[in-house]
């Protein structure tokens, strides 16, 4: 059974009314939000396995179906 967020990812992928450029915009914004949650429950009590690890993963996979670039790493990035 898909999650809500593999679904959304499925969707956007799968929109096509959207450029590619645009698909890519909306899975990296994702991807942020996703990030920026991890680091959260990272930096709390929450559980370790909060899911935001696999989520990251299949937003990673899409965006390099789609051919976008993968971002920088630094010190601030999981």
């Amino acid at each position: 059974m898909a999650t809500f967020r593999e679904m959304k990812v499925q969707e956007i992928v799968d929109d096509s009314s959207l450029t590619t450029k645009q698909k890519i915009e909306k899975l990296c914004s994702i991807e942020s939000e996703a990030q920026a949650l991890q680091r959260a429950a990272s930096e709390s009590a929450m559980d370790d396995d909060d899911g935001w690890q696999a989520d990251l993963r299949l937003v990673r996979f899409a965006l390099d179906k789609l051919g976008a670039e993968e971002p920088k790493k630094g010190a601030a990035t999981l």
